[in-house]
């Protein structure tokens, strides 16, 4: 039986390795990848000023968008190194607190696993992460792997 594997991206080292987890994870059972890059809006909320808070909207956004394309065209590049043939991949960008948006998206989707890194690219965002990480594995009502 195929399973549905959620697997959140930030574009940080962690993530690509939980990748490559999922990879070499759903091709032996050919299962499907739901790739998942969330904004932050809420961390954007807490910023005061206008202009910075859209200078760093601006940002996040880009930062997501190369995230899931540097993903996507890894894939297409490398083709898996051969191990990509039984699985299907879906991309999404979403907005909202990350934890909040990874579990509600499991139950949109129907997930049935998530692989996810440990912690994030760098300072504030590392912080922030690793605490979604720990949120996502305390309230998930499926399995979560945690790569680091």
């Amino acid at each position: 039986m195929n399973k549905k594997i959620l697997l959140p991206t930030d574009g940080s080292k962690n993530s690509e390795r939980a990748g490559e987890y999922a990879i070499s994870h759903a091709d032996i059972t050919g299962d499907e990848i739901v790739v998942l890059h969330v904004i932050d809006t809420d961390y954007l909320n807490a910023v005061p000023q206008p202009d910075v808070r859209n200078d760093l909207d601006k940002e996040l956004r880009a930062d997501g968008k190369k995230a899931v394309e540097t993903f996507k065209n890894q894939l297409e590049e490398s083709q898996c190194n051969g191990k990509c043939q039984n699985i299907e991949f879906k991309v999404l960008v979403k907005e909202g607190k990350p934890a909040d948006v990874i579990l509600k998206t499991i139950d949109e989707e129907g997930i049935d696993q998530v692989i996810i890194g440990k912690s994030g690219k760098h300072g504030l965002e590392r912080f922030l992460l690793g605490k979604t990480t720990d949120k996502v594995v305390k309230a998930a009502k499926v399995s979560v792997n945690v790569i680091s």
